[in-house]
């Protein structure tokens, strides 16, 4: 009896596992015990996680004020190159018209910081300045152009008589000082005198009171169109008409701030809204920006010049503002091979991966190409910072998600300095001076089929306040700032190869 019920028992169990395993099937599980499936391998391109899901810095409503103190950082460089005769020279012609900058805003809602500011990028204080040399274009102390000032802020604009003057001012200035006899000078000089006061009066964009006032009267219209003050000075530069058409194609229930509209478009989000803010071709949407570095400009040299004149020094070291992200002081260069070795030992430097399927990017077949003839091994220059390499898996990944496909080529990374001074003496472009390559926080990406893409990328990490760069013959070259740590997720997912460089 008792072998009888054993055998019952195990058919039992038999026809329980027979079930299990048949349940198991129709449900498209493992069978018990069954080996795991090895992972279904990425189609060839396709990157290994969702692409658009890490955005570290994706518009978020509560960080407007931080987005907009970013967007003054990345784009004062610009303002910091440009300023006529140096930022100095720009501070103290601007702040010359402090006191009627305050007398042009009373009783309205503009501000005189921001007044100031605006008057600093548009004009640098010189109030009869001329965008291209006639009053044909924007004009003045506030560079206001010939239909504006008419149409919308009601100044006299006579520009035939306007353009006239402008025709006879500099041969009435020549004769003033190259006239034979001191009485012709003096008439000469009388006639310059009395030209400029007529061009005041037929003019008034020359005149700095009235176009101050006509500033103000833009602003204040453009306020209470919009119901924002960003968007009001935002609006200065593209005008009130394109600033609506880019507010309709956004589509929010209510008026967006301007970093909700610059943050919160891109080729792949709110598509049309980015395609008018780039089509505009005058750099407009980074207007708004420019205005708050001036307005910082400001600020420093009334309060703390010896930090304006840091940050002069810094801004314009080198044709971007890398040496404001990687000051030499705080990341002196890799002396020589041992250094760049030091760091690969203690994981500093970071061997540049090679998967273009996986990762998007591929190491240039030329990249290192000196290192033969120092002695060392390519591989020596083929490495990153922690967080440059985080910010380049991120650039090539979005890159692959707009394009679609492709893997960008990197030209090159670290180098030590022998290898930069070697680099000199056989390459024209590479610069004498300090070179962020030296730190491990420059990379130089070659010029993609889809260039267009890249440029966007580039673009908005400045504005971000992540990245400064330049574009150079054939490649773009990038300085990745500490704000790239916020890629650092990214690298630990994807970067686990740590083979040593010896």
């Amino acid at each position: 009896m008792k072998r009888e019920a054993a055998l019952v028992g195990a058919a039992a169990a038999l026809v329980l596992a027979v079930i299990t395993i048949a349940v198991a099937l129709l449900r498209g599980d493992s069978p018990p015990g069954a080996p795991e499936p090895p992972p279904a391998k990425p189609e060839p391109g396709a990157l290994p996680y969702d692409a658009a899901a890490f955005q570290p810095f994706a518009y978020e409503p509560q960080d407007e004020d931080e987005l907009l103190e970013r967007g003054s950082r990345g784009m004062a460089h610009v303002v910091y190159a440009l300023s006529p005769g140096g930022v100095k020279s720009s501070v103290a012609r601007t702040t010359r018209w402090r006191d009627a900058i305050e007398q042009a805003v009373v009783a309205s809602p503009v501000y005189a910081d921001e007044l100031e500011a605006m008057l600093f990028l548009e004009s640098a204080g010189r109030p009869a300045v001329m965008a291209d040399g006639t009053p044909a274009s924007a004009t003045g102390l506030m560079q206001i152009i010939p239909s504006t000032a008419t149409a919308l802020l009601g100044m006299r604009v006579d520009l035939a008589r306007s353009l006239e003057i402008n025709r006879e001012l500099p041969r009435a200035r020549r004769l003033a000082v190259t006239s034979r006899k001191a009485k012709k000078r003096r008439a000469w000089r009388r006639e310059v005198r009395k030209l400029l006061r007529e061009r005041k009066l037929v003019d008034e964009r020359f005149d700095p009171e009235k176009a101050l006032a006509g500033a103000v009267r833009y602003l204040t219209t453009a306020r209470r169109r919009f119901g924002r003050q960003d968007l009001a000075i935002a609006s200065y530069h593209m005008g009130i008409g394109n600033l609506r058409s880019v507010i309709d194609t956004y589509g929010a229930s209510r008026t967006p701030s301007w970093p909700q509209l610059y943050y919160d478009s891109s080729p792949t989000r709110h598509r049309r809204t980015w395609q008018l803010l780039t089509g505009l071709g005058d750099d407009s949407r980074h207007y708004l920006f420019k205005v708050l570095a001036s307005r910082e400009i400001l600020r420093l040299a009334r309060e703390d010049p010896d930090e304006l004149d840091r940050q002069i020094e810094l801004q314009t070291a080198k044709a971007s503002a890398e040496e404001v992200l990687r000051p030499a002081s705080r990341y002196p260069p890799y002396e020589d091979d041992e250094d760049l070795r030091f760091a690969y030992k203690r994981d500093e430097l970071i061997p540049l991966p090679n998967d273009p399927v996986r990762l998007a990017f591929r190491p240039g077949r030329k990249m290192g190409s000196l290192a033969r003839r120092l002695d060392q091994p390519r591989i020596l220059y083929r490495g990153l910072r922690r967080e440059a390499l985080a910010c380049l898996l991120y650039i090539a990944k979005e890159y692959r998600r707009i394009a679609g496909r492709g893997a960008l080529r990197v030209t090159s990374t670290v180098r030590d300095l022998p290898y930069q001074e070697l680099l000199v003496a056989t390459n024209i472009q590479a610069t004498p001076e300090f070179s962020l390559h030296t730190t491990g926080f420059a990379i130089d990406v070659a010029k993609p089929r889809a260039e267009a893409v890249l440029l966007f990328l580039l673009e908005r990490l400045q504005a971000l306040d992540v990245i400064a760069w330049v574009e150079e013959p054939g490649a773009y070259h990038l300085t990745v700032g500490p704000e790239a740590k916020a890629f650092l997720p990214m690298y630990e997912a994807l970067v686990t190869d740590r083979r040593p460089v010896r």
